[in-house]
């Protein structure tokens, strides 16, 4: 399946330096992240001013939910379209969003009783983990290392049983518990080497009947070796973004049965040494849907 993705010379400071990236964001807003986006108004006017303007993204996935869905973000950052999507799908339905960067998990927290509040109801939890690993709990681990720090390689040893549990016996995201996931501009974020586990990873985690509603950044060529080693073009959305074609055969590779392009930019979002980056909106179905197709 790599060879599916893009070839990639792994950078050990990449995911580093994304993480520290989207801390600075969730302190400050960082324009260069953004594409335009249009988001349906009802639903922002519940949200401060702090989380409208600390949103990246470069699509709306929000606007495809139904009401009593339940409802996974990847990569949720402050929270905007987990909020989005509360309004949307109503007191029966739910609304999980998963991130690592604790700076935004915080501010996405911060206000979410306020939020939910003007809502009238709160169906919304956060929770740390990463995407490409939606069965471990990053902050049930941390807690349990807080109690039995690593000094040894037997404490070593202890912590990767730990892990293994986790994933096991109280996995973040269960299997076939959510009806849809959606994100927004993340999944180009993840490594190359780990893009085929992230797929596998939203099939495992899907309902039967569910669907992935995906908004992300594609290219319209292979991206240079050079440009994947740069870490503050991957950190910008750039240098890991798929290839348009392998983007949506990801999805039939991980299992999907049926692709739908739901929206396009016709413009270019951005020119890179002649590559042309875009915003895609798809919609991935576990099984068939009707006028889907199954390869793009």
């Amino acid at each position: 399946m790599a060879s599916e993705f893009v070839e990639t010379v792994s950078n050990p400071s990449i995911p580093s330096l994304v993480q520290e990236r989207y801390r600075q964001g969730a302190q400050s807003r960082q324009v260069e992240l953004c594409c335009p986006v249009d988001y349906d108004r009802r639903y922002l006017q519940v949200l401060p001013p702090e989380i409208l303007e600390r949103d990246y993204g470069c699509g709306d996935p929000s606007k495809y939910l139904r009401p009593g869905e339940r409802v996974l973000d990847l990569g949720s950052g402050g929270g905007k379209i987990c909020f989005i999507a509360s309004q949307v799908v109503g007191p029966k339905g739910s609304v999980i969003g998963v991130d690592m960067t604790e700076e935004m998990l915080e501010l996405a927290r911060r206000h979410q009783s306020e939020i939910a509040a003007k809502i009238g109801w709160d169906n919304v939890q956060f929770r740390r983990g990463r995407i490409e690993d939606l069965a471990l709990d990053m902050d049930s681990l941390d807690a349990w290392l807080q109690r039995h720090p690593v000094r040894d390689l037997a404490g070593f040893q202890a912590l990767q049983e730990k892990v293994e549990r986790l994933r096991r016996e109280q996995p973040m995201i269960p299997a076939r518990s959510v009806d849809v996931i959606v994100s927004n501009c993340v999944l180009n974020l993840v490594e190359t080497s780990a893009k085929h586990r992230l797929f596998g990873e939203m099939f495992r985690v899907l309902d039967s009947s569910g669907r992935a509603i995906i908004s992300d950044i594609v290219c319209d060529r292979d991206i240079p070796q050079s440009m994947q080693q740069d870490p503050e073009l991957w950190s910008g959305c750039i240098s890991g973004a798929f290839r348009e074609d392998l983007f949506l055969q990801a999805f039939l590779h991980a299992g999907f049965q049926g692709i739908e392009v739901l929206d396009r930019s016709a413009q270019a979002w951005k020119e890179v040494d002649g590559l042309q980056f875009r915003s895609l909106t798809v919609a991935a179905y576990k099984q068939a849907e009707p006028n889907t197709k199954g390869c793009c």
